[in-house]
């Protein structure tokens, strides 16, 4: 019987130097290398709407919004993501120049192959930053917007907007919009 191939695990500073020149994107989970997939059209438009949004509310209050070229690292290098957009108020985070540590808000935008993924293994890491304070999940495929928020006793309680008519709420930056500006231009009708 032939052997099984062994998987090689790559250290943390190896992921991180490689990644700086990389041609592509790859998120780093546990000493494994993930590729990063392009995006929908829906996606895309999503991302710009909210960066086009958040940016000027957070004017002038010592947060930033990064949108998905940041990475995020998890623990003692435990894993590296690159969220569709994150907010730091952390002044050392803002004097880092390729990782983020410390974000308040994370959101990503679902696609149908990550979907699960997001909701479940990826929000599991998420959870290791003490600072973070929200988790969001967009679809991008119809009016619904999933906000995770930490409570005081360091649970995670669901707020659900759905509908057109909604107003989607991220109360860790005090943010609040119609949901038709979160979907601005989205043609659901686009495969």
């Amino acid at each position: 019987m032939p052997a099984l191939a062994e998987k090689l695990k790559i250290t943390p500073e190896d992921y991180l130097t490689a990644e700086i020149d990389a041609p592509t994107r790859s998120e780093y989970v546990q000493g494994e290398i993930y590729a990063i997939a392009g995006a929908s059209d829906g996606h895309v438009t999503v991302n710009a709407n909210l960066i086009t949004l958040i940016k000027p509310h957070l004017r002038g209050s010592g947060c930033k919004p990064y949108i998905n070229d940041m990475k995020v690292r998890i623990g003692t290098d435990d894993a590296y993501y690159y969220p569709d957009l994150l907010v730091s108020c952390d002044p050392a985070d803002h004097k880092r120049n390729y990782i983020k540590q410390s974000p308040l808000l994370i959101v990503e935008i679902l696609s149908s192959s990550t979907e699960a993924y997001d909701r479940g293994g990826k929000f599991a890491f998420y959870r290791q930053l003490t600072s973070l304070q929200e988790y969001v999940l967009i679809d991008p495929r119809t009016y619904r917007v999933d906000v995770f928020r930490r409570t005081p006793q360091n649970r995670w309680e669901l707020f659900n907007f759905e509908g057109a008519d909604a107003e989607v709420e991220f109360a860790s930056i005090n943010f609040h919009c119609p949901m038709q500006a979160v979907y601005e231009d989205v043609d659901f009708e686009m495969v």
